[in-house]
């Protein structure tokens, strides 16, 4: 993956903090520029084309929130990282109903912050695999069409709900995806979902992954997200 083609952009109104952003972010290779605040990021994505937003909640006049309700205006791919001191479970989401792909609260750990950042980005290295309705990495491979799952060249047979959790997370690696989004998701012809049903869904379809399990990851209280940054057997 070639960091450097990766640009970066970090909407903060704390100096000190997002200096220390975009100097962790340059070490890393990415190319990375600034915004102090919401109306300075829109007018600068104008004519600049920014792969990941790093975006803070409050910031003066229009807020982090606000901001992402005018993103859906805008034709924009930009992944949202959402870095802010609201560390409440209903902040966090509320942020991720409002468009963010992750939430990370301050103070937070630059190693975290650099690997939330990866993950986010590896997904844009994927696209050409998902163009073709086909996932294939770490032995789990999908196909959107045909609706086949194998593991380790074995097929996986899952439940309609599963096989549906399953693709919708994938779809959104990396992000997390609170239990009302996926309901929303999974929820059609045959199928009644509820917060509880997804979480016994959820059980299931990590049963049948095995040790890929950790995979899907949970996030307690919130809902659930596809990894791909875990110890693989050999």
């Amino acid at each position: 993956m070639n960091l450097a083609a990766f640009k970066v952009h970090v909407v903060e109104d704390e100096i000190e903090i997002r200096e220390l952003m975009s100097l962790h972010l340059s070490r890393q290779g990415y190319h990375v520029t600034e915004s102090g605040s919401s109306e300075e990021a829109l007018d600068k994505m104008k004519t600049h084309k920014f792969d990941l937003l790093i975006l803070d909640w409050m910031l003066p006049g229009m807020s982090g929130v606000e901001f992402l309700d005018r993103l859906k205006t805008h034709s924009t791919q930009s992944r949202v990282l959402m870095v802010t001191a609201k560390s409440e479970p209903q902040d966090i989401v509320f942020g991720l109903e409002k468009g963010a792909d992750d939430y990370l609260t301050k103070p937070f750990d630059p190693s975290v912050f650099l690997a939330r950042v990866k993950v986010l980005l590896r997904r844009s290295g994927q696209q050409e695999t998902v163009a073709q309705n086909i996932f294939d990495i770490d032995g789990l491979k999908i196909n959107f069409d045909t609706y086949e799952v194998s593991l380790k060249g074995q097929p996986l047979h899952l439940t309609p709900s599963e096989y549906k959790l399953l693709a919708i997370l994938i779809q959104h690696q990396g992000r997390v995806l609170t239990r009302d989004q996926l309901i929303e998701r999974v929820q059609g012809e045959g199928i009644s979902v509820t917060g509880r049903t997804v979480d016994t869904h959820i059980f299931g379809l990590r049963k049948k992954l095995a040790e890929w399990a950790d995979h899907v990851d949970t996030i307690r209280g919130i809902g659930y997200r596809y990894k791909s940054d875990v110890n693989l057997p050999s």
